[in-house]
């Protein structure tokens, strides 16, 4: 992997990542189209802490908020609202660890992470996502969240074990179904999404170190870096797009590379799946 590629890769997360329209598949397409092996699951989960980076700090009054009512609520004030969404992010974090755990090395094989796989979850959470945004109510805000919505939409999250489904897709559906407006869904998803993927790039960056060093420890970092700035910029313009047209565009998107994907395998343009670095 060049600097250059890098830089690519790390401006294909920043983007990616927030936007409903799934890092993990983009960050797998890349080097297809590149004609270059799949630089893994791994390098993936650990250019993920950019764009964490980038949440933390877009929302650090809302998390000091979040993190100072939770903490009160160990003295038994469980009844604010920051005590309220604490906690939700606490239980909604576990379905999306266990299943993690569970499922972790059908999750990092060739098959599951294979241009079919990919496709198929682009194009099914792309209707989940209109189905989610048409029946939703959208009449609850951020002072109507409660524990067991943190819970729900945490299961829905687990979804995004599946390459191609997209976090805050699934994520941002289950909020909606859950009957809240755009902008709080939006808004929540991005605080449920941080302990999960913070603890999925700390546990790769250790446990995949061999295989990030043959990448090269100056790509990693300078993707990384370059995912926290695109990332920082794409979080406004998802909350500005959703609260303006919705899911609609990137649906169309979805269906359109997924389409785009099947036609070029079936073509013989790309594998469905990749050599891999390790």
């Amino acid at each position: 992997m060049t600097i250059l590629e890098a830089i690519l890769y790390g401006i294909v997360q920043g983007i990616t990542e927030w936007l409903p329209i799934s890092s993990t598949a983009h960050l797998r397409i890349l080097p297809t189209l590149l004609h270059h092996p799949d630089p893994g699951s791994g390098f993936t989960a650990v250019i993920q802490l950019g764009t964490t980076l980038a949440v933390i700090l877009y929302f650090a009054q809302d998390l000091k908020r979040v993190f100072l009512g939770w903490a009160r609520s160990f003295k038994g004030d469980r009844s604010s609202l920051e005590a309220q969404m604490g906690w939700g992010v606490f239980f909604g974090t576990l379905p999306i660890i266990v299943f993690g755990l569970l499922f972790k090395s059908a999750i990092k094989s060739d098959e599951v992470r294979s241009l079919y796989v990919i496709s198929g979850a682009l194009i099914v959470m792309g209707l989940i996502m209109l189905a989610a945004e048409k029946f939703g109510s959208q009449k609850r805000s951020e002072g109507d969240i409660q524990i067991k919505d943190g819970i729900l939409i945490g299961l829905w999250q687990a979804l995004a074990l599946i390459p191609g489904t997209s976090r805050s897709g699934s994520t941002i559906s289950g909020a909606l179904f859950a009957g809240f407006d755009r902008t709080t869904a939006a808004r929540y998803s991005f605080l449920l999404s941080l302990p999960s993927v913070a603890a999925a790039g700390i546990f790769e960056l250790l446990s995949e170190r061999k295989s990030l060093l043959d990448a090269g420890i100056t790509n990693v970092l300078v993707a990384t870096f370059v995912s926290f700035v695109v990332g920082y910029a794409s979080i406004a313009w998802l909350i500005k797009s959703l609260s303006r047209y919705g899911f609609t565009w990137y649906v169309v998107y979805r269906i359109v590379l997924a389409v785009g994907l099947l036609i070029a395998i079936q073509q013989g343009w790309i594998p469905a799946i990749s050599s891999h670095v390790s």
